[in-house]
């Protein structure tokens, strides 16, 4: 595995080399580049996004992007866009046992299958929610998505991950997050990865503003790491997997795809560790919404609700009093798919295991099991702390539509709302 050290901030504006003087002084684009590189500007957003919004990187590499073949379509398999069609979304709450791990050589490509989607990629709204699974390298193989930046959520095994920027090991506890267009390949370092995967069609990540909690808490930028400058002077030739509104193709490159010298700019990948995310939560009554845990968002449109949040559910106190602090029943209008990366969620504690999922859309009614209700109810009331945990949600304005796979699949959990057949009416016309 590659030594690899980080730059740290999130969206900076970062500059790394490989080889002495390869990253240019006072300008981005000189007649020449040392080393007899090549200038190639890389844009995340439109050339004219303020300034504080605005990502762009300029990368000097061994050839630009352009030498290339032609793209040939290739199947799909089990990846899917927004919008589907033919399928109606259920209102019904759902849930799912974790994708198997596989049994014969599968690398990412091959173990990459969307549960859910919603918006619209061609409009640049929304998510693709895929699990990967994987136990081999990808070899002479890169991928990229032209629909969307890519939000991994390792839950099994760990991963080294080669970029046009650099490398990047990812570990479950971690987050991932590669830029729409990065090509990129990933090599599993334990015997087989499992994770899931939001692909946001929307606006990039960005971290939630704090309002009252002031300048410290939650995320801090500092945390962020960005890869240094790696490359491979490689003439092998490689297959370049392209998903490109909706649909996934193939070209081939002569030579290696990672031969970014140096670069420089604040539009790269970059990884979190979660257990740096500071959370915020009460003191004296009540349950937060969960609004408090979100890590990152994508911004809608509409003020005061988002495209795509990603919250988590970390080891933490609870110390609430005369309340009933497992997550409360309710209607919502964001739609809600969550993963368990370990240990139990307090709302679940049967059925919703490590590297499974759940989805509850827009206004369907959902919240502790029977057991969990009556339990919670009736606890002593004394300073908890909630460890061996982590989950996380991605939530959405977007009603979210499972796919036909995640409808008729044996890992779908049928009888998942038999978890709420005990609750009682307890009313007796007393206080």
């Amino acid at each position: 595995m590659e030594n690899v050290t980080y730059l740290s901030g999130f969206n900076n504006e970062h500059e790394t080399e490989a080889l002495p003087g390869a990253l240019p002084k006072g300008q981005f684009s000189p007649q020449k580049v040392n080393y007899k590189l090549y200038a190639e500007q890389f844009s995340s957003t439109a050339f004219t996004a303020p300034r504080a919004h605005n990502r762009r990187s300029w990368t000097y590499r061994l050839r630009p992007s352009i030498a290339m073949g032609d793209f040939t379509p290739v199947s799909n398999g089990l990846i899917r866009t927004a919008p589907q069609t033919g399928i109606p979304c259920p209102p019904n709450v759902l849930r799912w046992d974790p994708v198997p791990l596989p049994d014969k050589k599968t690398d990412f490509v091959e173990g990459l299958v969307t549960v859910a989607t919603n918006g619209d990629a061609q409009a640049q709204t929304g998510m693709g929610i895929h699990c990967y699974v994987a136990n081999a390298p990808m070899e002479n193989k890169v991928f990229y998505s032209s629909d969307g930046e890519m939000l991994f959520v390792p839950q099994h095994g760990d991963m080294l991950v080669t970029t046009e920027f650099g490398k990047l090991s990812v570990s479950p506890g971690e987050i991932l997050v590669i830029p729409r267009g990065v090509r990129f390949a990933i090599t599993p370092t334990s015997s087989a990865i499992r994770g899931y995967i939001c692909e946001n069609y929307g606006h990039p990540f960005v971290l939630p503003e704090r309002g009252p909690v002031g300048a410290n808490g939650y995320a801090n930028q500092r945390d962020f790491q960005y890869p240094t400058a790696w490359f491979e002077d490689n003439e092998t030739p490689h297959v370049m997997v392209n998903k490109f509104c909706g649909n996934l193709f193939e070209a081939t490159l002569e030579h290696s795809p990672f031969d970014v010298v140096a670069w420089v700019g604040n539009s790269a990948p970059y990884k979190y560790d979660l257990s740096l995310f500071n959370v915020m939560n009460t003191v004296s009554f009540d349950h937060p919404d969960p609004s408090i845990f979100t890590v990152l968002t994508s911004p809608s449109d509409l003020e005061g609700t988002a495209n795509v949040d990603f919250v988590i559910f970390p080891p933490r106190w609870m110390v609430a009093d005369n309340t009933f602090r497992p997550p409360y029943y309710h209607r919502n209008i964001m739609s809600e798919f969550m993963g368990l990366i370990e240990g139990t969620y307090d709302a679940k504690e049967h059925g919703f295991v490590p590297g499974g999922m759940s989805l509850h859309n827009c206004m369907t009614p959902h919240g502790p099991e029977a057991e969990v209700f009556e339990k919670a109810s009736n606890a002593e009331l004394k300073p908890q702390r909630y460890e061996n945990t982590l989950a996380f949600m991605f939530e959405s304005r977007y009603a979210i539509a499972p796919t036909e796979f995640a409808l008729n699949s044996e890992i779908r959990q049928r009888n998942y709302l038999s978890c709420w057949d005990g609750l009682k009416k307890y009313y007796d016309g007393k206080k």
